[in-house]
Order: structure tokens, then C-alpha cells, then sequence
């Protein structure tokens, strides 16, 4: 580890503030934060270009260990978190064997010790993801886990959800619901409407997450209990939730990058890397998740970082669903601040306060005392996804040869750079 690092001239963002100063860090915290410092550094950073924001955390993402490491595994998925700005993530539980146990929980959180990255796993709500049995909460709780689902899939049985959520409130665990009704989806693969219609193929009806969203929403304000929605996609959903937090129903969601800047057209190409669950909807979905982000409804940001195979992803109508994105997420989002549609201080509140404190974790800042956590961006920085220079195992990313405007450079994961773009300072430092 570096013992100490010195950024110089950077402009820190924290959630509610901006100033342009120097940051100095030692044995892992912030040790000073002020103008024109002068102290001696094992390495000095030129930050006159570049932001630093408090590190980021996705608190949905598939990083398929164990059982599925050739599509990704618990070493190359914190590398892309880290690449991300990413220095925290909550893996979900679809695995094999399934998060359903300590001995896997353990298997983790020992593998992802030295990463850099703080690895929470969401163990499942019912045994092995079947909706027959409820895991047992109690254990989940006494070893550290603060969320549940059974994400990849729904709890088809409502009275099943129904005691989970009681269950999961006794012991304080946030439920985390993948709303999907499978009846209705009916073996879709894509949006239902104009485009799967065009192309011939079974779609996924919205009213299929409208319909699990407002029964979570049910379940949990009768039990004046806490409810997460994943990956919102429809106009319903976001509808339904905004109502229901109007009623002080304690129901928090999240959302994709893809689903506030993409629409099914690009599914026209049939490349299975432009599909997942939920789908890509239709425009007035998009524009309706936009404003749930820019008014509040949504709370958080998040990837569904979910990798799989080239092989797997070769035929667009027998792929599984899901793309990869935790190293584009920051600068997808980063459109909407270009836009001047979003601040710098609600993607810090989005992608790294709110996703900490729904689950329990201490936020990050920067600050004189706090440990340094912290990504380094430079907002002006164009640059292209190749899927090829990506640090994950898979290359299904949603935005591959997309133009970017802002990028992370850095992550520095307790006070030790872990990721830094090389590219990137060789061609901005020659």
C-alpha cells in the first residue's frame, strides 16, 4: 500500500458540497484537506482536470461465484468494480450453490478479502432460490447479512413473500423483489410491443413488473415493513412506487443506466447483448424512469452487472438475459449531468450515499479522518467502450462503441490506488 498519496489542485464533490483544493492521505485515511498543501508524498497526483467523488457502490450486481466462473468470477468482477470507481458492491444470490448458506456466504467474503473491494453478499429469501422454504434470517442476520433476495427470479407464492417480509422485518433485512410475473412474461425475450411484434418473437409484457411491483408494495405497507424494488423499467412501476412513498409506504428502487438512456429500437439488430430482464421498453418508459431519477421516486443507480459468455450470448433468441456495466455506469450517468439534467451531487447521492444507507453501510465522504475511499473523474474526457479492454470476463456490455464524455481514472480503495487508468494518464500526461 501506498504509504501516503497528495492530490493536487482536485475538485472534491462530496453529497451536498464542492470545493477546488489538495487532499492528502496517509496509512489509509484523509489526513488534511486544503489549499496549496505542502507535505512530502510517496506519490503526487496532478488533479487540476479531475473530480474526486466519495467511491461509489452498486448494490446489484452478478459477479457468478460460485459455480458460474466462466462467465465472470469474484476476482475479474471487483477489477471491473474498481475500474468502475466502484470500491463497494451487493452480489446477488442466483450462484451455484445459491447464497442460501453460511459456508457459501463465507466462500465470499474470504475470496473478495484482499480485492479492494467490500463484497456484501444478498442471501436468499427462500432455500435455494425455489419459493418453497424461507432461508433462515436469523443466522443471515448474526453473520453480517443485510439484505435478501432471490433476484433472477420472482417469489412466485404472495403468502411466501407475504412472511418473508415479516420474517426479514424482525431481523431488519432489506428485501430486495425481482418483480416479475412469469405467467404473464410467457417465455418472452424482449419488450412486448412494436419491435417484438417486427421481429416475431414472444414478448415480456410491462404489465408483468407492474403487477409484482404493486403486490410487493401490498404485502410490505401491511406489515409497515421495508420493500426494495430492483431494476425499474416501466412507466407503471415508477407510477405505482411514486404513489406509494406518497402514502409512506417504506419502499426504496433502483434503476440501469440502460433503462433512462436506451429504448427496445436498439433490439432491431438482434444482438443478444442488448437483452436482459427487465427489457429495454418502449420511449415513454424511458422518459418516465428519467424522471424518477431526476424527482427522487428512483433512489439509486445501479448496474445488474450480469456476465455471460460470448458463446452464450451468440444467438439473440436463445441467449440468457443480462449485460455487463459496472465499468460504464459512472460515465453513462455522467450524460445526464452533461445534459444538465442531474448534478454532480445527486450522482454521488445516487451511486454512492443511498445505496450504502439502504443497506446499512457507513457512507463514504471526503473528509479529514474518514478513511479514502474515493474515484477520481475527469468530466471532459471523451473516450469509446470497447468491449475487449474491459476488465470483466464477458464482453455483453450494453453501451460497446458508445462515445463517452467523462470517465473514472482512478480508485483508490483505503488509501491504496487499486485501479488506475494507464491509458489515460500516458495520453493526458504526453
Amino acid at each position: 500500500m501506498q504509504k501516503s498519496i497528495l492530490l493536487k489542485n482536485i475538485t472534491v464533490v462530496n453529497e451536498s458540497e464542492q470545493v477546488k483544493c489538495d487532499v492528502f492521505i496517509k496509512d489509509g485515511v484523509i489526513a488534511d484537506i486544503q489549499k496549496n498543501l505542502s507535505v512530502n508524498a510517496d506519490c503526487c497526483i496532478d488533479g487540476n482536470s479531475l473530480v474526486a467523488m466519495p467511491s461509489l457502490f452498486d448494490m446489484h450486481v452478478h459477479l457468478r461465484d460460485p459455480g458460474f466462473t466462466q462467465k465472470e468470477d469474484i476476482i475479474t468482477g471487483t477489477a471491473a468494480a474498481l475500474a468502475g470507481g466502484f470500491t463497494g458492491v451487493a452480489c446477488m444470490p442466483n450462484t451455484k450453490p445459491a447464497i442460501d448458506s453460511l459456508k457459501v456466504i463465507k466462500y465470499i467474503e474470504d475470496k473478495s478479502k484482499n480485492t479492494g473491494v467490500s463484497v456484501y453478499p444478498v442471501a436468499c429469501i427462500t432455500k435455494s432460490m425455489q419459493g418453497n422454504e424461507l432461508c433462515d434470517y436469523t443466522e443471515f442476520k448474526s453473520n453480517g447479512i443485510r439484505a435478501i433476495s432471490d433476484d433472477g427470479r420472482p417469489v412466485e407464492n404472495a403468502e411466501m413473500m407475504r412472511k418473508a417480509f415479516e420474517e426479514a422485518k424482525k431481523q431488519d433485512l432489506l428485501v430486495i423483489s425481482h418483480c416479475e410475473d412469469l405467467s404473464i412474461i410467457n417465455k418472452g425475450i424482449i419488450n412486448k410491443g412494436s419491435v417484438s411484434e417486427e421481429l416475431g418473437v414472444n414478448g415480456m409484457d410491462r404489465s408483468s413488473e407492474d403487477y409484482i411491483t404493486a403486490r410487493e408494495i401490498i404485502l410490505a405497507a401491511n406489515l409497515n415493513a421495508k420493500i426494495h424494488i430492483a431494476h425499474v423499467s416501466t412507466r407503471g412501476s415508477v407510477e405505482i412506487i411514486r404513489q406509494a412513498k406518497a402514502h409512506g409506504v417504506k419502499v426504496t428502487c433502483e434503476t440501469c443506466p440502460h433503462y433512462f438512456l436506451m429504448t427496445e429500437e436498439v433490439v432491431k439488430t438482434k444482438d443478444a447483448d442488448y437483452r436482459m430482464n427487465p427489457p429495454l421498453r418502449e420511449e415513454e418508459d424511458r422518459l418516465a424512469v428519467l424522471e424518477g431519477v431526476l424527482d427522487g421516486t428512483i433512489d439509486c443507480i445501479v448496474t445488474d452487472h450480469a456476465p455471460h459468455t460470448m458463446e452464450e450470448k451468440a444467438d439473440f433468441y436463445t441467449a440468457p438475459n443480462g449485460v455487463i456495466g459496472m465499468e460504464t455506469s459512472l460515465a453513462a450517468t455522467l450524460t445526464l449531468y452533461h445534459e444538465n439534467k442531474i448534478t454532480l451531487y445527486d450522482i454521488v447521492n445516487k451511486m454512492s450515499v443511498q445505496p450504502r444507507k439502504l443497506l446499512g453501510i457507513p457512507v463514504e465522504s471526503i473528509e479529514i479522518g474518514k478513511p479514502a475511499n474515493i474515484v477520481l473523474v475527469d468530466l471532459e474526457y471523451m473516450w469509446t467502450v470497447k468491449p475487449e479492454k474491459l476488465h470483466s470476463k464477458a464482453r455483453n456490455a450494453v453501451f460497446k462503441n458508445k462515445e463517452f464524455k467523462g470517465k473514472p481514472v482512478m480508485t483508490i480503495s483505503n488509501g491504496e490506488i487499486r485501479y488506475s487508468d494507464n491509458e489515460y494518464f500516458k495520453e493526458v500526461n504526453s
